[in-house]
């Protein structure tokens, strides 16, 4: 049996997730990272993208607006800003997180509003 690690998404509505996954693909601010078992302990921060689990019940997928992340060698814990099931993320889901930037800097808010395009894109939505 392949090694799991415990895989955990909460945003402040409510938990998403709390299984045992192989390895989870999570958007990093700096890029696309994937944790796996026996990982080296880190904390990252998250840009809008899609996170992605493969567990034993198969493989889930995850909408987040940003966040952190940390991982350890036994565990993955995200702690969303937003984030829904791919399943029930709509056009109006999007249309509210490309309306909130998040801040000031104007070089940091043309990344979120191209990073939430580039999401949109990738959903087809």
């Amino acid at each position: 049996m392949a090694k799991e690690m415990q895989f955990d998404l909460v945003s402040p509505e409510r938990r998403l997730a709390s299984f045992a996954a192989s390895e989870v693909l999570v958007p990093g601010s700096e890029g696309d990272m994937t944790a796996m078992p026996e990982h080296m302990p880190l904390i990252t921060t998250l840009r809008p993208g899609i996170v992605r689990a493969k567990g034993g019940d198969g493989d889930q997928e995850y909408v987040v607006s940003g966040g952190f992340a940390e991982i350890t060698a036994t565990t993955l814990s995200v702690l969303a800003e937003r984030a829904l099931p791919r399943a029930e993320v709509t056009a109006g889901f999007l249309d509210a997180l490309a309306e909130e930037s998040g801040s000031d800097d104007p070089d940091a808010a043309a990344k979120y509003a191209a990073d939430v395009a580039a999401l949109r894109s990738e959903l087809g939505i």
